[in-house]
């Protein structure tokens, strides 16, 4: 006999397991359609409701559970009642007309008032009204109207009424087209309450001494331990014992053994299912002591068989119930893909719009229009001399000797009479004789082309500036663009799970005998490190900044520091810290400034802007003139800049919105000049950006250096280039800025430029609030302490940033 080929038999047996899993699934979802889908898991739950009775004579489940179906699945409601008079009458025949004459009410009264609005608040008051009705009627007719049969009737209606709140919360829960991602407390309790009401229906039903509800009480304790911990545990054994001895009062010590349980097993869960069932067993030994030895061998056989259906219960049960539980990692995961969906919706959103705003950006753009400009000279040249001609060579009698037979020759005259007309200029000699010899009213048709020049050239100044607003229009839609694209790729960007870093803090704080409760790395690129950690002290004497920043520091290889830090004001409380990469340079500035003849109103204005991305900006504005109008036109100025440069539009395009901003704000001339640096806090790259401005300087050791660049002041005209101007800046540099009073301030100075650094150089501080104000002070000096402009200087000094504390070195090696 020939030996079975293994790739065959490993083909077949994993197509037998894939039509097992698909069999099993086909199943699943066949049961699944016959119990929820078709009702009958409503059958099973309102029969044993019907059965449920407390306190020997109180049953308000049945009503309360058949008004819940009302307002849920009316279309259900015929066969819950009928379950609900089956369950009925297999406890009693009393227990039966109870609940048909209920039933009767109810519907009569939900029939009644079923186009009444507010049908969730006087359906409870209709199952009250049915639940003491037929009991009164019931106590009439045997004569039973005591005290106490009163006081039964007034508690079994608010029962009722109180189930029908709570039935309403967790019977929807129920149904399979109900999402749910995931459950309240109150919820979750309310479903205990609904499970435990289920289980009144089982009581005295027993196979081989054990009885129905203390094995499915138990078993529910045990998965709901094991889900959902202690606390989940505990509240279902309450609960459940609490309900269930009520029904048989001899059960009341169960409330303490399924609550024990609960708790002990909820403790032990890390142990598996091994480690919840021991809890379950420790609970039912130590109760079936205290309670005697004759329940004790029933009590341990109930037990035995809820933790045999507890170990036969699937795995995937399990993962499918930890979604709705708070506090489970099912549950987590669930939270985490519902939060990812939301931020891909959000980025895509965002994505869409940012391709709008490029789209109307193309659509604003003028770059089409070159190609074209050729023929649309063209255009304009013969639409210009068909002015003319309709004015002077329509009536004229050798129209058709020009304009027929010497076509060529004549348009050409005209269009060069027509060229050199442009910007005012007179027709050259030579061409206005050959003009005059062609044209027999070339007087009058030379005036007609000077005035109609003059509407010509004002419809090509209107072309152009309209040209110029599409090209401004365009550059800002495409800086929103760019901003709106940067801003999706930030949403999109998840906290990252660095489990070989997290380890590594996690061992060196831990050997360190710091407590350390929680710890999120979001992220650990390079410069812009985020991570947050809540920390146990139990006296907090700066251990964040002292000892924690400086350990991150030597495992991540870049220096980090505390940027936000809540303490805890109690002992062992916990304290929120918060850590972040230090930028590799620091900047400080000193700024002194002076308005015209001493006033208090200077028409300088400056700001310091900490930009995003580790970007520090310094700006100086003046605006036209002295007093309060230019300050106010300088400070819009800057509060502009502000504003748009944060909001992360790139300078250049801040720079041409705000100047087109000012020249269309008003018809007044109100100018205002801006000299912006903006400078890199990781790398010490600055770039300067010049409007209307005065030079810089930078201040290197003995060495000194000059930026500048040439652009008029803002809203002078609509469109212009911004130049833009680079440096590397190094650990030391001292950045001067000022405006133009003190750089053409000083009085019989033939060479300002080399006379400021001169006086730059010769200064013995670099501290930079000293150097700004001994230069403001040899300005004004040199005018024997007159001040006959505003004057502003600001003064930076970059230096690399050293921190605090230094790394404390981990042994077990740094992260890669």
């Amino acid at each position: 006999m020939m030996d079975s080929i293994p790739g065959v038999e490993s083909k077949a047996f994993g197509r037998e397991q894939h039509d097992m899993s698909k069999f099993r699934r086909k199943i699943n979802s066949t049961a699944r359609a016959i119990m929820l889908e078709k009702g009958w898991l409503f059958f099973i739950v309102g029969f044993l409701l019907g059965r449920a009775v407390i306190l020997s004579v109180v049953s308000p489940f049945a009503v309360a559970f058949l008004a819940t179906i009302w307002i849920v699945h009316k279309e259900k409601s015929a066969k819950v009642m009928l379950a609900v008079l089956a369950g009925a009458c297999t406890y009693s025949f009393n227990q039966g007309v109870f609940a048909a004459l209920a039933m009767i009410v109810f519907i009569f009264l939900a029939g009644l008032f079923k186009n009444a609005k507010n049908q969730q608040i006087i359906i409870p008051l209709f199952v009250f009204l049915s639940t003491i009705a037929p009991r009164l009627f019931l106590y009439s007719i045997t004569d039973q109207l005591t005290s106490y049969e009163w006081m039964l009737l007034f508690v079994e209606g608010v029962l009722g009424t109180v189930l029908v709140l709570i039935f309403m919360q967790s019977i929807p829960l129920l149904s399979p087209k109900r999402y749910k991602p995931t459950l309240k407390n109150e919820e979750i309790v309310c479903m205990i309450i609904l499970l435990a009401s289920i289980l009144t229906g089982t009581i005295g039903w027993d196979i081989y001494d054990a009885s129905i509800e203390q094995v499915l009480s138990r078993y529910f304790v045990l998965l709901l331990a094991f889900i959902g911990g202690a606390a989940v545990g505990s509240t279902v054994g309450v609960v459940a014992g609490l309900i269930l001895s009520l029904a048989n009062v001899a059960n009341l010590y169960q409330m303490s053994l399924l609550a024990f349980s609960g708790l002990l097993g909820g403790l032990l869960k890390e142990g598996k299912k091994m480690g919840v069932s021991v809890g379950l067993l420790v609970g039912t030994f130590l109760v079936g002591f205290y309670e005697g030895a004759s329940t004790l061998f029933p009590s341990i056989i109930e037990s035995s068989i809820a933790i045999l259906f507890f170990f036969l219960t699937p795995a995937s049960f399990f993962k499918k119930l930890s979604r709705y539980i708070p506090g489970t990692e099912e549950y987590t995961n669930e939270q985490e893909q519902y939060l990812q969906k939301v931020r891909n919706v959000t980025a895509k959103r965002v994505e869409q719009f940012s391709d709008v705003f490029e789209a109307l950006s193309k659509s604003f753009s003028s770059n089409e229009e070159f190609p074209q400009e050729d023929m649309d000279r063209k255009r304009e040249t013969d639409y210009f001399l068909s002015q003319v001609t309709e004015k002077t060579c329509q009536t004229c009698f050798m129209k058709d000797r020009c304009w027929q037979q010497q076509f060529d020759k004549t348009y050409s005259l005209m269009e060069n009479m027509k060229d050199d007309l442009v910007d005012e200029r007179e027709p050259n000699r030579k061409l206005m004789r050959d003009f005059e010899n062609h044209c027999v009213k070339s007087k009058k048709v030379v005036d007609v082309m000077k005035e109609e020049m003059s509407f010509f050239e004002a419809n090509q100044k209107l072309k152009k500036q309209v040209m110029e607003s599409k090209r401004f229009v365009a550059d800002q839609l495409q800086g929103v663009s760019e901003v709106m694209e940067n801003f999706a790729k930030e949403i999109l960007k998840e906290r990252q799970h660095h489990e070989n870093q997290e380890i590594q803090i996690v061992n060196a704080l831990k050997h360190m005998g710091i407590d350390l409760e929680k710890l999120d790395i979001y992220r650990l690129d390079k410069g812009n490190v985020d991570i947050e950690m809540t920390v146990s002290f139990y006296d907090y004497h700066g251990e964040g900044p002292k000892l924690i920043a400086p350990v991150l520091s030597d495992i991540l290889n870049e220096m980090i520091v505390v940027k936000q830090e809540e303490i805890s004001p109690f002992p062992n409380g916990y304290c929120y810290l918060s850590f972040g990469s230090a930028k590799e340079f620091v900047i400080e500035t000193g700024v002194a400034n002076a308005a015209k003849g001493g006033g208090l109103i200077s028409g300088d204005s400056y700001t310091t802007i900490e930009l995003g991305a580790g970007k520090y900006a310094m700006a100086i504005s003046d605006g036209m003139g002295n007093g309060k109008r230019a300050h106010e036109e300088s400070n819009e100025t800057l509060r502009l800049l502000q504003q748009i440069l944060q909001t992360g539009i790139p300078e250049k395009v801040a720079i041409k919105s705000i100047n087109s901003i000012l020249s269309l704000r008003s018809t007044d001339e109100m100018y205002a000049t801006l000299d912006l640096a903006v400078i890199n806090l990781h790398n010490a790259s600055v770039r300067f950006l010049k409007i209307g401005s005065t030079p810089s300087f930078i201040k290197r050791g003995e060495e000194m250096l000059k930026v500048e660049a040439s652009n008029l002041p803002m809203g002078i005209i609509q469109e212009f280039d911004v130049d833009i101007v680079s440096e590397q800046l190094k650990s030391e540099d001292i950045l001067i800025m000022m405006s133009d009073g003190i750089f053409d301030g000083p009085k019989h100075v033939e060479n300002t430029d080399v006379w400021l650094k001169r006086k730059i150089r010769e200064m013995k501080t670099d501290d930079p609030q000293e150097m700004a104000d001994l230069l403001l002070e040899e300005v004004i000096r040199t005018r024997s302490g007159a001040i006959v402009d505003d004057m502003t200087v600001m003064v930076a000094k970059v230096t690399k940033n050293s921190p605090q504390w230094a790394a404390v070195p981990v042994y077990e090696g740094k992260a890669q």
